[in-house]
């Protein structure tokens, strides 16, 4: 299966605006009160502060099962075995500690207007602190190509305004990313480039890991008024080139849009990864929930 090569023209006076204002990171905050990460989508390890589906060894007895050789005998309930001769395990709820792994695509596509770009770290704040607030251990990463960058919690999402990715149009390679077993792989990406949806899937999916894709865009890239002669300049490679839009031709770049993230979208299911696209230029919460509650990307607190 192959994805639709959408290439993202912007107006030539558009400038990337990658780091942060200062007002973003707390009012994410608040929202992470009210919404968060599905901590319990993932696979975690014990001990810690999350509650799972799994066994473990908290005090909160939850059932019993037969005995299996192998089995840790300090768990076979013996009064059990008094009344009936039979050796059972008692079964515990699994107290976890959630991993977050956190990725955040930093092509510039990703900030391709005002509206984008602080959609795009809204997002990637809204999940720093869900993490957080969860007790989540969490590392953030940022990629541009197979260009990876660790980021600090305390110190947030900073980087060059300064594209590495310029010319060379590779979607962001996801092998360059350490993942750790059985985290919570949450992927921030717009999408806009072309490849195998399923194979970045696999990657999301490896070495026991669960996965959310959260997606923001803009009205100026999902609905642009390109009508008569318009200059545009591509943003991810620089290349100018003036053109004339119709309506026809803005009738096929919808299609072609609407294509590439109903791909994106099915193959998603597929894997069974939760999807939402998250719009600019309205209320976090309210474009968060849109499509991230439905979607199970996000849940309330």
């Amino acid at each position: 299966m192959t994805s639709v090569r959408l290439h993202l023209p912007f107006p030539s006076d558009k400038r990337l605006k990658r780091n942060a204002s200062n007002d973003i990171r707390p009012a994410m905050r608040a929202v992470a009160e009210r919404l968060t990460l599905p901590f319990k989508l993932g696979l975690r390890r014990s001990n810690g502060c999350v509650t799972g589906a799994g066994t473990g060894s908290s005090l909160d007895f939850q059932d019993h099962r037969p005995y299996v050789p192998g089995d840790d005998p300090r768990h076979i309930d013996w009064q059990a075995y008094a009344r009936s001769g039979h050796y059972t395990m008692k079964l515990y709820r699994e107290e976890v500690h959630p991993l977050a792994d956190l990725v955040l695509d930093a092509s510039p596509s990703m900030f391709l207007d005002d509206e984008k770009s602080r959609r795009t770290l809204e997002i990637s704040w809204f999940c720093v602190e869900s993490a957080l607030r969860s007790g989540a251990s969490v590392r953030m990463f940022s990629i541009e190509g197979p260009d990876v960058t660790l980021h600090k919690a305390q110190t947030g999402w900073e980087f060059s305004n300064e594209a590495r990715s310029r010319g060379r149009l590779s979607a962001p390679d996801l092998r360059c990313i350490p993942w750790r077993a059985a985290s919570l792989r949450v992927f921030i990406s717009d999408l806009l480039y072309p490849g195998e949806p399923g194979s970045m899937m696999s990657l999301l999916l490896a070495n026991r890991g669960r996965s959310i894709l959260l997606v923001p865009y803009s009205d100026s890239e999902a609905d642009p008024d390109w009508l008569g002669n318009t200059q545009l300049i591509d943003c991810e490679s620089e290349g100018q080139r003036n053109l004339r839009f119709d309506s026809e031709d803005l009738r096929a770049y919808s299609a072609t849009y609407l294509a590439h993230f109903n791909l994106w979208r099915l193959e998603a299911r597929r894997h069974g990864i939760p999807f939402a696209r998250v719009a600019a230029g309205r209320p976090f919460t309210q474009a968060l929930s849109e499509e991230g509650i439905p979607a199970a990307a996000v849940e309330l607190v």
